[in-house]
């Protein structure tokens, strides 16, 4: 095994954990920006097919944040 084999395990590891935080903060932003638009259980209920576009909203928007906080920083 050489020094190679070692970094790039480090690397392997640094990258997990950068991906594990932005899930994170991907699925906080989800939350908030669901919340603020009022994506609760009773309009999914109610209108599902609305649901699904604010919802699919609030992923992309966060998707978008976070790709542009993190990745592209």
């Amino acid at each position: 095994m050489g020094e190679e084999d070692g970094f790039a395990r480090g690397g392997s590891i640094v990258i997990a954990d950068m991906d594990k935080q932005a899930e994170d903060m991907c699925r906080r932003l989800i939350e908030k920006m669901a919340e603020r638009q009022g994506v609760t259980e009773n309009p999914k209920a109610e209108q599902p097919m609305e649901w699904v576009g604010r919802m699919g909203n609030s992923q992309a928007c966060a998707g978008a944040a976070v790709n542009s906080e993190s990745i592209y920083a």
